[in-house]
């Protein structure tokens, strides 16, 4: 066993020492003060400099699940500088305290709501507001596609839904989802960018993102960065998962008049109107999976991460993860033991069953079954928003044990996952990860631990 290795830590226990780390390191406030810096009349963000003295207003402007904790910092920092502001987040996501000068304001996610609406177009009168001395600071991170939306004319707020609602449950990506909703808003897709410089004023994008890859037009639709995609590419997705019959008409009738051009497109890279735009990432994945490396070193684990970009079907994810799990215990590959290796990314779901649970719950599930008899391994993720899926869960363990307890109590682990219903099973087995909402998020995390 290596040195400093802690003995006393079960393979969860050290999980959770995993998680603490990472999420401490992705914190919002933390990671906005790392890039934003007053000294005297002079504002950094980045490597960006600003002169307050030449600006009337700062104003506030933005919305994820991140976006309390943002605008704190961000509030910390200005304090009365700061002239007014409004930041959506998600319900139960609103800080303990409101903030003395940016409202705060809950909204539904991941499906828009009637106060998402409501929100975005107090942000969008503001932003109508502005003159040529203002400074906008625009804080963007997870769940704003959802929770900052204002459709274009002629789809209604049930239209989005039912979109949302089929896109989710379709197997698409994120940057598939977004693709679409781009095309059907005004504020995504760059058009909020192009707004305030409509006006004259300055932006500066704090963004915390929760894309793999850290794509900017992806995180939350890119509501202040060019969009590469076109109203052929939201067609191409809707048809590749054979949605073009299932969606609202006017949403398919809007989509196929932007074809013909005859709705505007969404400003493409190149345009000058992003040269008064100024965006730094502030945390992303590879933040926290580094962190939870640095973690398990420091417990006494060989550990690596191994990629930021884990995508594909969550079951069969797990399956991979199970199989990392298996040659580390046997032969002591591709670390010495004790193990950990962590990945980081986002997994998708084809929903084929009426069952209740998440994407990380699922990968989990997949993994039991792939390691039921195996010792000293463990396979445990989430993700970092707190809520994985429609469930108050972050995630789940498996590990070789898993598969006979369940049926111990008479749980079948295959069926469970042939009704996507992870969430039961594992809240059957105490084998939930629970956080409660984190007030960040950057994608999900695994972790997998062999000794």
């Amino acid at each position: 066993m290596r040195k400093g290795f802690r003995y006393d830590l079960s393979l969860r226990e050290v999980a959770m020492e995993l998680v603490g780390a990472a999420l401490g390191a992705v914190h919002p406030a933390r990671a906005v003060a790392r890039y934003l810096r007053r000294e005297g009349p002079t504002l950094s963000i980045g490597d960006r400099s600003y002169d307050l003295s030449e600006i009337d207003r700062v104003i506030v402007l933005g919305a994820g699940k991140a976006g309390a904790g943002m605008a704190a910092a961000v509030e910390a920092l200005l304090g009365d500088r700061i002239a007014t502001g409004w930041v959506n987040v998600r319900y139960g996501y609103e800080p303990p305290q409101p903030l003395a000068h940016i409202p705060i304001h809950p909204a539904g996610h991941p499906v828009p709501d009637p106060a998402g609406l409501e929100g975005t177009r107090r942000i969008l009168a503001l932003v109508d507001s502005l003159t040529p001395r203002d400074l906008v600071l625009v804080l963007v991170s997870g769940g704003a596609s959802a929770l900052m939306e204002a459709p274009v004319p002629g789809i209604s707020l049930e239209d989005l839904q039912s979109l949302t609602e089929s896109l989710l449950r379709s197997g698409a990506t994120i940057r598939e989802i977004n693709t679409v909703r781009k095309h059907l808003s005004q504020v995504k897709g760059g058009r909020l960018a192009e707004r305030i410089v409509r006006r004259g004023a300055q932006a500066a994008v704090l963004v915390l993102s929760d894309v793999v890859g850290s794509p900017l037009d992806a995180i939350g639709s890119g509501p202040c960065a060019p969009d590469p995609t076109t109203f052929a590419d939201a067609w191409t997705v809707l048809n590749r998962y054979n949605l073009l019959e299932q969606i609202p008409s006017a949403v398919r009738h809007y989509l196929e008049r932007g074809q013909k051009g005859q709705e505007p497109e969404t400003p493409k890279p190149g345009d000058p109107l992003f040269t008064a735009v100024h965006t730094v990432v502030v945390a992303e994945n590879r933040t926290a999976a580094e962190a939870a490396v640095e973690r398990a070193q420091a417990l006494g684990f060989h550990a690596a991460l191994l990629t930021t970009y884990l995508e594909g079907e969550a079951r069969e994810i797990g399956r991979v993860l199970a199989a990392l799990a298996k040659e580390e215990a046997w032969a002591g590959r591709p670390l010495p033991l004790p193990a950990c290796l962590v990945l980081g990314g986002e997994t998708t779901v084809t929903v084929r069953g009426p069952g209740q649970g998440g994407r990380n719950q699922e990968i989990a599930l997949g993994a039991a079954l792939a390691l039921e008899g195996w010792e000293n391994v463990l396979v445990a993720t989430l993700a970092t928003d707190g809520t994985d899926g429609p469930t108050d869960a972050a995630g789940a363990f498996a590990d070789g044990s898993t598969v006979a307890h369940a049926r111990a109590r008479g749980l079948d682990p295959a069926d469970y996952l042939a009704r996507n219903d992870a969430y039961p099973f594992f809240a059957a087995l105490g084998d939930l990860i629970i956080t409660g909402p984190t007030g960040t998020n950057v994608n999900d995390l695994a972790f997998v631990l062999a000794r």
